[in-house]
């Protein structure tokens, strides 16, 4: 591959070159499970309960005995779909739960990190604030 193409494909955040990000990150986190979740920020995608219905589809088929780590960046979403995927992820990952922020995590993906055992973040990564709002009828529940 020549070097501008390696340059665009790297800047698309091609699946090659997350293949060889994943494979160093498991080797670094003693072969834990690596899960990313991302969401926009230019157009905000918010965390909701379909989501965690995909995540827990990958992990009941996934070798998660050595436990899990969450790649998370997103400017947040629904409250009660975070707690869930909390639940989720520590129901899968033995009690061995990391969430890594290489850049922001806020509102809810704040409480999806508070969440985890540990919190792994480079030194500009970002968490909070938390603003959870919960539907009103949710509230009677």
């Amino acid at each position: 591959m020549s070097g501008y193409s390696k340059i665009l494909h790297e800047t698309k955040q091609d699946l090659q070159t997350r293949i060889a990000l994943y494979k160093r990150l498991t080797s670094l986190l003693d072969g834990r499970a690596i899960f990313s979740f991302f969401t926009s920020f230019r157009f905000p995608v918010m965390i909701e309960d379909k989501d965690v219905d995909m995540l827990e589809e990958l992990l009941s088929c996934s070798d998660c005995k050595k436990g899990i780590a969450l790649i998370i960046n997103s400017p947040g979403g629904d409250a009660l779909a975070a707690e869930r995927l909390i639940r989720v992820g520590r129901k899968y990952s033995g009690e061995n739960f990391v969430a890594v922020v290489p850049r922001m995590a806020k509102s809810a993906a704040t409480m999806v990190c508070l969440g985890a055992d540990k919190i792994l973040m480079g030194q500009t990564s970002e968490i909070g604030p938390i603003d959870p709002q919960v539907p009103i009828g949710a509230r009677n529940m």
